[in-house]
């Protein structure tokens, strides 16, 4: 089978991540979902192999690539049958850092990212009451002297024990009620902050509570208490009140990524239900030989084709510092609903085994299912496709 891409530096990109990957089977995987266990090993040779720098420029001592390069490390992790999950989020919190943030907070953080001695990994946004709704979050940042005070409580806020670096949007101005005839800027009064959290977990322990959240599957998410929690002014990204505009370019690229993770995974659940099926023998022939199994995967496997070609799309325009914000959406949209396409057909192939943990369907579809309701739910994309992209009256 092949992909969307064709270049022979991808392939060459490519074949280095799956030989990586091939260090860490499905046996791996299996355990530390049943164990919800930190794939540590797993983020540590990919750490060591400079894959996690990706997108930090060379100067800084990353590997300087595009996000289309990008996206097609985080694709074969999850079509080697990884999961992408526990380190992804470097890759899509460097677009906030290295377009907004100060080149001092560049020359201090970067290089040590790009060596592998600091991990940035946590994306505090999302609160209980707001929900998708981001620009109606409360946890609030005071100015006092030359620090910012944090105080709140965030939810979905994911690998912060394993991060040594955090990204936290907090409010810093009350919303501004519009006069008559004046459109609302919700987005204003919110602020990016980057946190160390290695200073606070040595001079200020008591400002920060997590509590870990199990899920369905292994994700390393929490919840979070920031009680008065201090961050120097000079770790502000960008400008105050200015931060969601940031969080905005960040999240097409954390969509651009997600969605070849989704395209990953629809591939692997393609090709492993198309080798189950030409080898299982029912009534004396495969199963492959029936339309009722041929068909289903080959209608999943051309959704998944179609949203790899978005996918690529969205990530071409975000390296061309092209507006991206509806191909983003779209290739994140297509992707989680191929790859949720590409799941169901691939166990029903295998009828009861899917479900047998030995097998790795069902660890799969667990895992895959996510994109449809992460980082955005399928539902609000399509009100920004109508309401942006076909000029429809917004219904929120």
């Amino acid at each position: 089978m092949t992909d969307a891409a064709g270049t022979t530096s991808l392939e060459g990109l490519r074949t280095r991540v799956r030989d990586l990957c091939t260090g860490f089977g499905d046996a791996y995987w299996r355990e530390t979902d049943r164990e919800r266990r930190y794939p540590q090993e797993f983020v540590d040779a990919m750490t060591r192999a400079g894959l996690l720098s990706a997108l930090i420029p060379v100067a800084y001592g990353g590997l300087g690539l595009s996000l289309v390069e990008a996206s097609v490390i985080m694709e074969e992790v999850n079509r080697s049958g990884g999961h992408s999950a526990a380190c992804h989020a470097q890759m899509y919190t460097m677009g906030a850092l290295l377009r907004h943030g100060s080149e001092e907070l560049k020359d201090r953080y970067l290089p040590a990212i790009a060596r592998g001695d600091l991990r940035l990994q946590a994306f505090s946004i999302t609160e209980d009451a707001a929900g998708s709704d981001t620009t109606s979050i409360t946890t609030r940042a005071e100015r006092i002297d030359d620090e910012f005070v944090i105080t709140g409580h965030k939810n979905w806020t994911s690998r912060i024990g394993q991060s040594d670096l955090a990204l936290v949007l907090a409010r810093t101005s009350d919303r501004v009620v519009p006069g008559p005839g004046e459109k609302p800027d919700r987005s204003r009064g919110l602020t990016l902050f980057l946190v160390d959290l290695r200073q606070v977990r040595a001079e200020q322990p008591d400002t920060l509570e997590v509590t870990p959240v199990r899920t369905m599957f292994n994700y390393a998410t929490n919840s979070v208490h920031y009680a008065g929690l201090r961050v120097p002014a000079d770790h502000v990204v960008g400008k105050v009140d200015q931060g969601f505009r940031y969080v905005l370019d960040g999240w097409n690229a954390e969509r651009i990524l997600l969605a070849s993770e989704a395209v990953g995974d629809g591939y692997w659940f393609v090709e492993r239900a198309s080798a189950y099926a030409g080898q299982r023998v029912v009534f004396g022939r495969p199963i492959g030989a029936n339309q009722g199994v041929q068909f289903p995967l080959a209608d999943a496997y051309m959704k998944v084709r179609a949203a790899d070609l978005m996918r690529y799309e969205a990530a071409r325009l975000f390296d061309a510092h092209q507006p991206c914000g509806a191909e983003a959406n779209m290739a994140k949209h297509l992707a989680s609903e191929a790859s949720w396409a590409a799941a169901n057909a691939c166990l029903d192939t295998h009828g009861g085994y899917g479900f047998v943990d030995t097998y790795d369907v069902e660890r799969k579809f667990r895992e895959t299912r996510m994109f449809q309701v992460a980082p955005v739910n399928n539902n609000l994309i399509k009100a920004f496709i109508a309401t942006k992209v076909l000029g429809l009256p917004r219904s929120y």
